[in-house]
């Protein structure tokens, strides 16, 4: 079945860094644009990037650009967020997603949270 875990969220003071990472098993992953979603305190869950299942063409929500990046690793079934400059409203739960479309629908893993903060 399709397993997906993040991990390297955590607290983070403004200004500063952190890649998240999504592990990927149960489905052939190369084969598959990925997301990611994230989800603030009292907010619906929200889409932030997607890349195609080549690594070769991203999107990303336009309000994030230039602090957000996503890529992917086929060899390893993985899929990175890469975020600078955090603030404190990306103070989230951050969620890695098979597919595209509508977020709500997709398989997605038990999320990593990501607290910034001084």
């Amino acid at each position: 079945q399709v397993q997906l875990v993040e991990s390297g969220g955590g607290l983070v003071q403004p200004g500063g860094s952190l890649t998240l990472s999504c592990t990927a098993s149960g489905f052939t992953f190369s084969d598959f644009v990925m997301s990611w979603a994230r989800q603030a305190p009292g907010k619906s869950l929200e889409w932030v990037s997607t890349i195609t299942d080549d690594g070769l063409r991203t999107t990303i929500l336009p309000s994030l650009k230039g602090r957000f990046t996503i890529s992917r690793d086929n060899a390893r079934n993985m899929v990175y967020l890469h975020i600078n400059n955090l603030e404190p409203e990306d103070t989230a739960v951050y969620y890695c997603l098979k597919g595209a479309g509508k977020m709500s629908q997709l398989p997605r893993g038990q999320g990593t949270q990501v607290t910034v903060s001084s």
